[in-house]
């Protein structure tokens, strides 16, 4: 080598040193200069080190492809959510210039899962170093090029809503949310214009489907007046949300999500119950995720799972609604359209409500066939009897007064067209609805014997029941003799409603008062007025129960109820509530392990109630 004067000649350096001392400059590539242990069983111990505790750098630069070792190492670490690495190195078998490594890796994934398996890796030696050759098999034996692991939530069934009959109320689905951008639309013709462009699309499609909605476009238009940003207009099912977005996309502002939802098959069944229930058990639905470790390439595509724990659907969610029994009841409460008709039906032996049924007329006054109150007429009957059959030991058999009229302190009580049968049987008092008998019997009672006795029928008792909102009714105290001769007749100060009056049939058919419910999941319970979860009542007097069961069933056969007496064997009790407009009919009892209780709000006799009645058991037994 020829050297200018005055210049000291360098020093000789090998090629590794110069290299070295390149990158250690090229701050980026610093890990290149990792030192390499002379043995194969270090070299991977200290891959397997630092690959366990995510130090990715130093791992890459112990392999022949720092780049991208280190990058799908990360990448595996960080789509797996992993929260540690145990890495067990089993054996390293060595021979000449190659070594492979057999060691365990064992991930711990979130929510305290667990991803263990073997795998193989191969080391090199050149010029006395060794290095780890770089494959994805060396983190995985499954997977393939330029793929990593990632962890995925396994999603479960939502779970159904079912009937008491094992119907299907409520099934997973979707359902289209209508959104209005707001500031859009007032910059494209107003909200108003906008609104009134939706509807009728819903219009549209509502006469072609009832169960697409319509909406009061004055009362959507002034929400969305005092809405900034996104409002949402209301939702479509599932079924029909393709059709009514067509329709929609060209009016400016206007835009659709899909969202999951419960769908219910029959939009129309029990609608305000089963919106209630939904929104009630909809967390019992989800079940348990799974979960699975998969091989995922560059595309975020799964090219094949590596671990898969299932998820665990929840159980279906069992509700006491009846499909089969509130069809039926609905059926019948509609042959009144024009009248508020309702009804109730419930199971004696568990309490169950298996259907609650209203007119449309009905519908406009709220849930009234569950809280509404209204005077129960002859059908308080049924308290009244088993009072005097407890209080005064009288029986079906007892000859009792039946005037057309009576004075009884006072107050001139008056029979139904003022009939009279004389000195009868308390039976045939019953099954006729003398009012003079019943109030005789009503005004000896002590105050507050009355009342107590309703309460065993479960009248005048406050539950509060999951996915429902009942009052069932109130009993005078009686301290006046006015209010005990009124209430003997389910006048004056009585109050019942329909479920009110179906737990009193339940309770004579049981034998007991059930505790109503409407939920059964295992952990939502009907609890009492105090908050206490609710218990049956206390088991009737068995000749008390005897006897009025003789009463009730004399009532069908040969009383005022007749004209249901080809239903089966029906036990019952009519009633006609006078009011100042009017009167109620009423319609309350029990046929097997069926008990219900029918009013029409001002339908005049309780003929009217019993053909109601009647046509429900004709849909019921399939005539």
């Amino acid at each position: 080598m020829i050297q200018n004067p005055g210049t000291q000649a360098p020093r000789r350096t090998t090629t590794a040193t110069v290299l070295c001392l390149i990158l250690t400059v090229v701050t980026v590539a610093v890990t290149a200069c990792t030192p390499r242990p002379d043995v194969a069983d270090d070299l991977v111990g200290d891959f397997l080190a630092a690959v366990a505790s995510r130090d990715v750098d130093t791992a890459g630069g112990l392999t022949d492809d720092a780049g991208t070792a280190s990058a799908a190492l990360e990448e595996s670490w960080a789509s797996l959510q992993a929260e540690s690495l145990d890495t067990e190195l089993r054996d390293v078998r060595t021979e000449d210039n190659v070594a492979t490594a057999d060691y365990t890796m064992t991930w711990a994934l979130p929510g305290d899962r667990t991803f263990s398996y073997d795998a193989t890796l191969t080391a090199t030696r050149t010029e006395g170093d060794w290095t780890v050759r770089w494959r994805s098999s060396v983190l995985h034996p499954d997977l393939g090029s330029d793929q990593h692991l990632e962890l995925r939530r396994v999603e479960p069934r939502v779970a159904d809503i079912v009937g008491s009959d094992g119907a299907v109320l409520a099934t997973p689905g979707t359902r289209w949310r209508v959104l209005l951008d707001t500031a859009e639309a007032r910059r494209n013709g107003g909200v108003q214009g906008t609104v009134n462009s939706i509807a009728r699309v819903l219009d549209a499609a509502h006469a072609q489907d009832e169960a697409v909605p319509t909406i009061d476009p004055a009362r959507v238009s002034a929400a969305a007046l005092e809405t900034q940003g996104t409002y949402s207009v209301t939702m479509v099912p599932g079924e029909f949300g393709d059709r009514v977005q067509a329709d929609l996309e060209d009016i400016d502002g206007v835009s659709m999500n899909e969202e999951p939802a419960m769908v219910r098959p029959d939009p129309g069944f029990a609608p305000d119950i089963m919106s209630r229930v939904t929104q009630l058990v909809e967390p019992e639905l989800a079940g348990d995720a799974g979960w699975e470790v998969v091989a995922v390439n560059q595309n975020a595509s799964v090219v094949r799972t590596m671990e898969r724990t299932p998820a665990t659907p929840a159980p279906a969610v069992r509700v006491s609604l009846s499909r089969q029994v509130q069809e039926a009841a609905q059926k019948a409460v509609d042959t009144r359209p024009d009248d508020q008709a309702m009804m109730v039906v419930m199971r004696p032996s568990t309490g169950e409500v298996l259907a609650v049924a209203q007119t449309e007329e009905a519908d406009k006054q709220g849930d009234v066939a569950l809280s509404g109150q209204y005077p129960p007429g002859s059908t308080f009957k049924v308290i009244t009897a088993a009072a005097g059959l407890e209080k005064e030991n009288l029986s079906a058999d007892s000859t009792v007064a039946c005037p057309a009229t009576q004075d009884i302190g006072g107050r001139v009580v008056t029979n139904y067209n003022s009939f009279s049968l004389g000195q009868t049987s308390m039976r045939n008092a019953f099954a006729q609805s003398c009012n003079t008998t019943f109030a005789r019997i009503s005004t000896d009672m002590a105050p507050g014997e009355l009342r107590d006795e309703a309460r065993k029928f479960g009248l005048g008792r406050d539950y509060d029941i999951p996915g429902l909102t009942t009052v069932t009714g109130q009993v005078p105290e009686g301290e006046v003799m006015l209010d005990r001769t009124e209430a003997g007749y389910g006048q004056g100060n009585d109050l019942a409603s329909p479920f009110g009056m179906a737990l009193v049939a339940a309770t004579a058919a049981n034998g007991k008062t059930p505790v109503p419910t409407l939920i059964d999941t295992g952990d939502v319970h009907t609890l009492d007025g105090d908050g206490k979860k609710a218990v049956e009542g206390e088991p009737l007097d068995p000749r008390v129960l005897g006897n009025l069961r003789d009463m009730m069933r004399a009532v069908v056969t040969s009383g005022s109820g007749t004209a249901i007496s080809g239903a089966g064997e029906v036990y019952g009790k009519t009633g006609e509530a006078e009011i100042n407009e009017g009167s109620h009919a009423w319609f309350m009892g029990y046929r097997g392990d069926l008990a219900f209780a029918t009013m029409i709000v001002l339908g005049g006799g309780s003929e009217h109630s019993v053909a109601v009645t009647q046509q429900f058991f004709s849909h019921l037994d399939g005539e």
